[in-house]
């Protein structure tokens, strides 16, 4: 509809314009030139197939009663388009046959996406049948079909009045789960992690969906498909269908070797190389062992992750060796521990005991030697719009653990620690990031408590504009752990496009061993940001206030 009498008159010239064709001049409201310019280019003289053809186009819109007054010769074209009035939806009527339920019934009809009073448009109409036929197609309807749609139009009172009657078909569940491809492994491995796919449950396309995902995601198969089998689907007493679902898999190799290299700016230049193999013992235990090698830290590991049990829980256990040199503290760690993990709804749990030996030589300083038995359970919950990227959510995590001398500890203590991060989505193109973290180490001393179970901070992920764990506790020449921990940080992100951002951020922390000592270290500045494949990579250029030192880091910015 034109409102305030407002035109805009478009003068479309062609780049490189064919021989004889015409200069054409548009006057039309705005979203009308908008719509109508891609057609310019394919008419050379006003014809009565050109203004049918842009009343069809209008049509498409809800313009029906449009008026088209061409003008010009055969080397200057004048379209003059008043579209009218625009018809809106003045009736919708859903007819569903078939076994649904009220509940569903209701559902449907109130999910409908073309409503009374909204401007009647084709592409609207054509999405809004399409949707709630999904709807029905996508959970307990396969069958489901759309028998007839119409749209009548009156144009002198511009209304129109909507009808679409579907056929939802019985209601079908899930039939037997059948498995094909299977050679080292037994079928009890697939039902291990099928959660949904079970015979008698509501038949979901996300349900299947779901199965193959996880099935994709674990160590044993290079390739997955699921394939509903109604060929073979059979009428139970109740009037619904069992549907079969075959499960097509192709088996990874039993051995595999990689090698890498990259660099953090936290720990330098890194080489490694990796050994895995998924059926450990011939029982489907997943081996993953490695050797990392960093300008600061090098590492020996091997760990073995057990399929999920029947309450959903992982299971795992591995030892590792490492070597440390950050910040004038040189650390020499053996450890191995077990660890369960079960996620319930957002929330995942993770429950672990583990035992490690530390030497520590700090420079200037005598060397100790520490060790610890410590149970720790951690809680992270997460309610975000994306894993990997995340404009708008939070996560929250928080863990408590501890030793006592009576079980193999040198130290008596409790550790508790919490990291709450949040996003706010400012616009299209803006986020706000917020992060905050707290710790506390209970104990009369950090003497004999592994680094693990104190606390440094700094660098990458932490306070940027300080180098790695270079906040703590000076033993020596040393920096080691303290008993509190405290960090903040605000950053703001501009997307210039799909792609690529701009980030400017401030960050503060300290590790210390009282709170009279507490004197939080700043660091700001600037950051470019790209989406990978793999998340938000980050480069960042920071100044520490209180060293006075500009640092760069590099990081995959994504949520803990």
């Amino acid at each position: 509809m034109i409102q305030g009498g407002r035109r805009l008159v478009l003068l479309l010239g062609l780049l490189a314009p064919a021989v004889g064709q015409a200069q054409v001049t548009l006057t039309a409201p705005p979203p009308i030139v908008r719509l109508l310019s891609p057609y310019l280019a394919a008419y050379a003289s006003a014809t009565p197939k050109m203004v049918a053809d842009f009343r069809e186009v209008l049509a498409t819109e809800g313009y029906f009663s449009p008026t088209v007054e061409p003008s010009g010769d055969e080397n200057s074209l004048h379209l003059k388009i008043d579209p009218g009035p625009r018809t809106v939806i003045s009736e919708v009527n859903i007819a569903l046959d078939g076994g649904l339920t009220a509940d569903r019934r209701e559902l449907i009809v109130a999910d409908w996406r073309l409503p009374v009073g909204q401007p009647f448009r084709q592409e609207d109409w054509n999405t809004a049948k399409q949707q709630a036929l999904g709807h029905l197609l996508e959970e307990e309807y396969p069958a489901a079909r759309l028998l007839n749609s119409l749209a009548d139009i009156d144009p002198e009172t511009r209304r129109a009045a909507l009808s679409v009657h579907y056929d939802s078909g019985p209601r079908h569940v899930f039939g037997e789960l059948r498995v094909d491809g299977l050679e080292r492994y037994d079928q009890q491995l697939v039902t291990r992690y099928n959660r949904h796919v079970r015979p008698g449950e509501p038949y979901r396309e996300a349900d299947l969906s779901a199965l193959q995902a996880t099935l994709q995601a674990t160590p044993y198969f290079s390739s997955v498909r699921l394939t509903p089998d109604h060929e073979m689907a059979s009428e139970n007493a109740d009037g619904s269908i069992s549907t079969p679902v075959v499960v097509r898999l192709r088996e990874r190799q039993p051995h595999r070797i990689s090698f890498g290299a990259g660099f953090s700016s936290n720990t330098g230049a890194r080489v490694e190389a990796n050994y895995q193999t998924p059926n450990l013992l011939g029982r489907a235990w997943s081996l993953e062992s490695g050797l990392r090698l960093e300008q600061k830290k090098q590492t020996l590991f091997t760990d073995v992750f057990l399929p999920p049990d029947a309450g959903n829980r992982r299971h795992s256990f591995g030892a590792m060796s490492e070597r440390t040199d950050i910040e004038d503290l040189k650390t020499d760690r053996f450890a191995f521990g077990v660890q369960s993990v079960q996620q319930r709804g957002s929330i995942e749990q993770r429950l672990s005991l583990s035992w490690q030996q530390e030497r520590r030589e700090p420079t200037g300083a005598l060397a100790v030697t520490s060790r610890a038995l410590v149970p720790n359970v951690m809680w992270t919950w997460r309610k975000v719009d994306n894993l990997l990227d995340p404009s708008d959510g939070i996560v929250l995590q928080f863990q408590v653990g501890g030793g006592a001398k009576a079980a193999l500890s040198d130290q008596d203590f409790v550790r508790l620690h919490g990291r709450w991060q949040q996003f706010i989505s400012l616009g299209i193109n803006n986020r706000l990031t917020l992060r905050g973290e707290l710790g506390r180490t209970f104990a009369d001393s950090r003497l004999r408590i592994p680094q693990d179970y104190l606390f440094r901070t700094g660098g990458t992920g932490s306070v940027r504009g300080y180098g790695y764990q270079s906040l703590g506790i000076k033993e020596g020449l040393a920096t080691v752990g303290g008993r509190y921990l405290a960090v903040v940080s605000a950053e703001f992100t501009h997307w210039l496009n799909d792609d690529w951002g701009i980030a400017a951020f401030v960050d503060a922390g300290d590790a210390v061993d009282s709170l009279t000592d507490v004197r939080l270290a700043a660091g700001y500045g600037l950051g470019a940001r790209w989406r990978s494949p793999a998340g938000p990579i980050g480069i960042d250029l920071a100044y520490g206030e209180r060293s006075r030192e500009v640092h760069l880091h590099f990081s995959l910015a994504i949520p803990f």
